[in-house]
């Protein structure tokens, strides 16, 4: 694969962010609302689930889980269906896109839902407990028979069977995290582990704790659903960073941390063989000019693994990076402002398409998912002028119509 052109860093014009998204609303007359009418099945069409915040302890008006039809060629997204449950703060889908799979940030739930092909209305199948109080985070293992869930509060990993008709069975192992908390007394005063993802391999699963500044590593026996620690167990930040997300580079071997309470990235070498983590770099993931306050929330790599993207709550930006292809370190290109109007504010996930084409930034506190289209060549991300309106969004996935 060709090396990534050399980037340069530079923070995106916000008047010119919003001069373009304007110009590209005009372009695309009525597309700023986003529930129409029924649309015709196109090559390409497919479904977006929505998962969003819903009680007053979150400061959410959310309803449950949002069902959209998205058509690929106007980008318009037509509500289909809204099925109310609590908190659904993360959504997965199983390999085959049958069934949907939701944890419930401040109970200790997972529930599963088939998914109709035909229209892509969800059915709710059953719940079980993961074990730990305010999952936040799951991941099927590569054998489609275990979720593993992150318990923020409970400061463990849990592992929940999935039936061969999709329902879940009661949780075969609960891992709670030790070791000494990070030196930020009002966010680590304890384990908070808010992630569990596979490495491309499927024989490790990454855990970043951002209550212990520490990223562990565990192995999934899937004959008993159990975890096994890997050696040595954890790997440790640098104190007070808060490792929050991790994505794991789609051709090298390396992986990208965002750290919540740094606003830091760290670029790790990550072993495939050992399931090792060696630090080779850390940057900021705010610019250079910005002297607020900020926190980190959500990193993604680009399919091409060309440029790595990661959003801040307080700048409200999302940061580009470009990857050097032959360290793996990074090199800022960019920071596209997110505020209102025509962005988003306090982006807490964000996620791209399935063909990478568009960029979907959510946010909870606006009540808005703001799409932005994505220069495959130099990374850049440019607002397309549409605006989905739903309350608290926090998570979502796509499945092919």
């Amino acid at each position: 694969m060709d090396k990534p052109p050399t980037a340069t860093s530079r923070r995106i014009d916000r008047r010119t962010l919003l001069k373009n998204g304007a110009a590209l609303a005009a372009a695309g007359s009525g597309l700023l609302h986003t529930v129409g009418a029924e649309a015709q099945s196109k090559p390409g069409m497919m479904y977006a689930y929505v998962g969003a915040f819903t009680t007053p302890q979150r400061k959410a008006h959310g309803d449950g889980i949002n069902v959209y039809r998205v058509d690929p060629e106007t980008g318009i997204w037509t509500h289909v269906q809204l099925l109310k449950t609590v908190n659904p703060s993360f959504l997965t889908l199983d390999r085959e896109q049958q069934f949907l799979y939701a944890v419930h940030a401040d109970l200790d739930e997972v529930s599963a839902y088939s998914i109709d092909k035909q229209n892509g209305n969800i059915t709710a199948l059953n719940r079980q407990s993961c074990g730990g109080k305010n999952p936040v985070y799951l991941s099927i293992d590569p054998s489609g028979r275990y979720i593993i869930t992150a318990n923020y509060t409970a400061g463990s990993v849990g592992v929940v069977p999935i039936e061969k008709d999709g329902t879940l069975g009661t949780h075969t192992d609960v891992q709670n995290l030790q070791g000494e908390p990070g030196p930020n007394r009002k966010e680590q005063a304890s384990s908070h582990p808010h992630e569990v993802v596979f490495d491309l391999g499927g024989r490790f699963i990454a855990v970043p704790d951002k209550g212990l500044d520490r990223i562990f590593v565990f192995r999934l026996d899937t004959a008993s659903g159990k975890l096994v620690p890997n050696n040595p167990p954890s790997v440790a930040t640098r104190a007070g960073e808060g490792p929050r997300h991790v994505a794991f580079h789609p051709n090298l071997p390396l992986a990208y941390v965002i750290n919540e309470i740094g606003s830091s990235i760290t670029t790790y070498r990550f072993n495939p063989e050992q399931g090792t983590l060696e630090s080779l770099q850390i940057l900021p993931s705010t610019p250079p000019s910005y002297t607020g306050n900020n926190t980190g929330a959500e990193i993604a790599i680009a399919p091409s693994g060309r440029f790595v993207y990661a959003s801040n709550r307080g700048d409200n930006s999302i940061a580009i990076f470009a990857v050097d292809w032959e360290s793996g370190t990074l090199e800022p290109v960019g920071w596209t402002q997110t505020e209102r109007p025509g962005g988003v504010e306090t982006v807490r996930f964000f996620t791209l398409d399935p063909a990478a084409r568009l960029l979907y930034a959510a946010n909870m506190d606006s009540d808005m998912i703001v799409p932005f289209e994505v220069d495959r060549e130099n990374g850049t991300l440019t607002p397309t002028g549409r605006i989905v309106h739903v309350n608290s969004p926090c998570t979502i996935v796509f499945a092919d119509a």
